[in-house]
């Protein structure tokens, strides 16, 4: 079988690209780890027959109504909802599912680690980082600062940095710094506090 026949072209696409998006919208909401791209065409054509499946009735619906001829502007515009947005509004909703705290009950949760649980949900804290060596760094994350999501390693990037008291306690920020970054292989913890519970002493 040719696969670049146009016919043949075309039903390929019509399998994997609804699935690909899919998977797409997947990886952005709930990171994981990389997968073949063997096992990721096999998962977009589960995923585009899965979505076929849901607007089965839809479909044939328009199919038999005649909209392709009366109005073939609705008809390209509900493909287009078919092909690229009921992918995402799947995801969206599974999600939903995923994260509640009914689903909770019968299934783990999606997220794999607290690190993506806890900075996914881009809340501001006053951050602790205790290096391996022993040594504190005190700083804020805030909107401008950053952590990395699966599958990349641990890294943050606090936007502003902190000198702490020997009782750990936040002093005054670093004026000259423009924040610090730090990575996975030199933290032992990391401890949070609540970014509206001011700790530090003014200056």
């Amino acid at each position: 079988m040719d696969i670049w026949e146009g016919d043949k072209l075309i039903l390929f696409l019509a399998f994997v690209i609804p699935g690909f998006i899919s998977l797409k919208a997947y990886q952005l909401v709930f990171p994981a780890t990389e997968r073949s791209s063997q096992d990721q065409l096999i998962d977009a054509i589960a995923y585009s027959s899965i979505n076929y499946s849901i607007l089965l009735l839809p479909i044939l619906s328009v199919e038999a109504s005649g909209i392709k001829e009366n109005h073939p502007a609705l008809y390209c515009f509900f493909y287009i909802f078919v092909f690229f947005l009921a992918p995402i509004i799947w995801v969206l909703i599974w999600r939903r599912l995923r994260i509640s705290d009914f689903f909770q009950k019968a299934a783990i949760h999606p997220v794999q680690k607290p690190w993506d649980y806890v900075f996914a949900q881009r809340k501001c804290y006053w951050v602790r980082v205790t290096l391996k060596n022993g040594k504190v760094l005190g700083g804020e994350f805030a909107e401008a600062s950053f952590a990395s999501s699966s599958p990349a390693p641990e890294q943050l990037y606090l936007e502003k940095t902190w000198f702490l008291n020997e009782d750990g306690s936040f002093e005054r920020q670093k004026n000259s710094s423009a924040g610090i970054l730090i990575l996975s292989s030199e933290i032992s913890h990391v401890e949070l506090t609540e970014y509206d519970t001011r700790e530090e002493t003014d200056s």
